[in-house]
C-alpha cells in the first residue's frame, strides 16, 4: 500500500509515538485522523494542514472509536489502515509498601492498552471492509504498539508487561482471521523511546537509560517508530508479526 492519497486513523496521535506517525505519514501525503483524549491534537491537525484532523477519542469507549473511523471516511472518502499508539504505563509492585496494588489500577492500563487497542482494530477493520479492492491490493494495514516489556517486563510493570503481552498475543490470530479480506496486522514492540512517559525524569536518568541500550546507546527516537509503521504499509509481505524495535535492548529484572 501507498501512503500517498491514503487514510489512516492513529490513536494516541497528540504526542510521541503516535504524534510521529501522524507527521511522517502527512508528510508523505496522507490524510490523517488524530484520535486522542488530549486537545494536543487538535493543534498538531491545525499545524499539518488541511489532510489532517483531530476526533477526540478514548479508545476504551466504543462510539468514540466509531465516531473517529466514521469521520476518516466523511471526510476522505475510505479508512485504509490504523496506527494504534494509545498508551498508559505504571510503574507499581503487585506487593507494595500500602499492600497489593489496586486491582483497579491494574484493570486501567488494560482497559487502554489492550482493550483500546482491539477496541480499534475491530472498529477501523469493520469500516476498511466496506472498501472494495482488485485480488491481491491491501483493503488495509493496521500497526499495534506492544514492547520490549511483554518479553523482558521489569520489577513493577506487571500491568505494562501483561497488556503489551495481551497484544503481541493477539496479532497472529488477528492477521490470520483478516488474511481473507485483505488486512494486514502487524506489531511493533519499542524499546526506551524517549515520548512523554520518560518526560519527567530527570536528564540523568534518562542519560542512564539510554546507555543500557547495546547500540545505538542511547533512547529512541519516535520518528524512528513512524519510520517503521511506514515501512509496514508499504510492505506487503509483512503480517502477522511483532517487530522489536530496540537497539538490540533485554531489560534488566529492575
Amino acid at each position: 500500500m501507498q501512503i500517498e492519497g491514503r487514510t489512516f486513523v492513529v490513536s494516541g496521535g497528540s504526542s510521541g509515538l503516535g504524534a510521529a506517525c501522524a507527521r511522517e505519514f502527512s508528510r508523505n501525503g496522507a490524510n490523517v485522523v488524530i484520535c486522542d483524549v488530549s486537545e494536543r491534537g487538535a493543534e498538531l491537525a491545525k499545524e499539518l494542514g488541511d489532510a489532517v484532523v483531530f476526533a477526540r477519542t478514548d479508545v476504551t469507549d466504543g462510539t468514540q472509536v466509531a465516531n473517529a473511523v466514521n469521520t476518516a471516511v466523511e471526510r476522505f472518502g475510505a479508512l485504509h489502515g490504523a496506527i494504534n499508539c494509545a498508551g498508559v504505563a505504571t510503574a507499581e509492585r503487585v506487593i507494595g509498601r500500602n499492600g497489593p496494588l489496586p486491582l483497579e489500577n491494574f484493570s486501567k492500563v488494560i482497559a487502554v492498552n489492550l482493550i483500546g487497542t482491539f477496541n480499534v482494530i475491530r472498529l477501523a477493520a469493520a469500516k476498511m471492509l466496506e472498501r472494495s479492492i482488485e485480488a491481491g491490493e491491501d483493503r488495509g494495514v493496521i500497526v499495534c504498539t506492544a514492547s520490549v516489556a511483554a518479553y523482558d517486563g521489569q520489577v513493577g510493570q506487571a500491568a505494562y508487561a501483561a497488556s503489551k503481552g495481551g497484544v503481541v498475543g493477539l496479532t497472529l490470530p488477528v492477521a490470520r482471521e483478516f488474511a481473507q479480506h485483505q488486512i494486514r496486522v502487524v506489531s511493533i514492540a519499542p524499546g526506551i523511546f524517549d515520548t512523554p512517559m520518560l518526560a519527567g525524569l530527570p536528564e540523568a536518568a534518562r542519560e542512564s537509560l539510554g546507555k543500557q541500550v547495546p547500540f545505538p546507546s542511547r533512547l529512541g527516537r519516535p520518528e524512528e517508530y513512524a519510520a517503521l509503521a511506514r515501512h509496514i504499509v508499504e510492505n506487503q509481505m509483512l503480517n502477522g508479526e511483532v517487530i522489536r524495535l530496540d537497539g538490540a535492548i533485554r531489560m534488566a529484572p529492575r
